[in-house]
């Protein structure tokens, strides 16, 4: 009689939560933790606000007259300690900023993740985006473009094998085997995470959407159950 064999993917069977866990006395930080003891630990995570979007300049009215004084500075702050970015970074947030939103991705307020550009929209209910960013999805063809949403969400979950653990935990869809959603980079069990932030933009997972720990913050604190989730390829 043939065996019959199921296949699991690393990151795709989070619904084992982590939230009760204590973690033994000598044990080695994970995920960049302090050993700060059983009490606080997970550390819970700073609030993010819903809306991250940055106030609109000022309109300019016109050519400044009289003298030239020279950029102000706050009185806290030295001109010595002011840091400029540098070329890369500069060029880098610019494109963040100018990535349009995906045409035919719907209405009103969801998140929209494009697969072939690897990139998430937090998109508000007047259709402005509140926040966008580089993700990992999955490597397999195991999603498809559609309509979804939030059913499911845990502030902490681990791997099938216990082998992984990740955080913010946002599910929209099943996959053959397991649930797939958005959650941070996951980490081994020595704390490393399994994919650097740099490999953000290139599809990785074995399922799920893998973000930057601030933006899987901001997209838990954006997304409820009931969040319309927009796939597109």
């Amino acid at each position: 009689m043939a065996a019959t064999v199921f296949a699991l993917h690393e990151d795709l069977v989070p619904e084992i939560g982590i939230d009760a866990l204590v973690k033994p006395a000598g044990a080695a930080p994970v995920g960049g933790f302090d050993a700060a003891g059983p009490a606080v630990y997970p550390p819970a995570a700073p609030s993010v606000g819903d809306a991250q979007v940055a106030p609109p300049a000022a309109p300019v009215q016109g050519p400044v007259q009289g003298p030239v004084q020279g950029p102000t500075v706050p009185p806290s702050v030295s001109p010595s300690s002011q840091t400029t970015p540098t070329p890369g970074a500069t060029a880098t947030s610019a494109r963040a900023s100018q990535a349009p939103l995906p045409a035919r991705s719907g209405k009103g307020r969801r998140i929209v993740f494009s697969m072939s550009e690897q990139r998430v929209w937090l998109v508000r209910k007047d259709g402005r985006t509140a926040r966008t960013y580089e993700v990992s999805g999955s490597k397999l063809d195991n999603l498809g473009p559609g309509r979804y949403e939030v059913y499911s969400r845990s502030r902490h979950a681990t791997s099938y094998d216990l082998g992984s653990t990740m955080e913010y935990f946002v599910r929209f869809t099943r996959g053959v085997n397991a649930p797939i959603g958005f959650h941070t980079i996951p980490v081994d069990g020595d704390g490393r995470p399994v994919q650097t932030r740099k490999q953000l933009g290139t599809p990785l997972s074995s399922g799920c959407v893998r973000q930057h720990r601030p933006d899987a913050i901001a997209l838990w604190e954006f997304a409820p159950v009931g969040t319309v989730v927009v796939v597109v390829a």
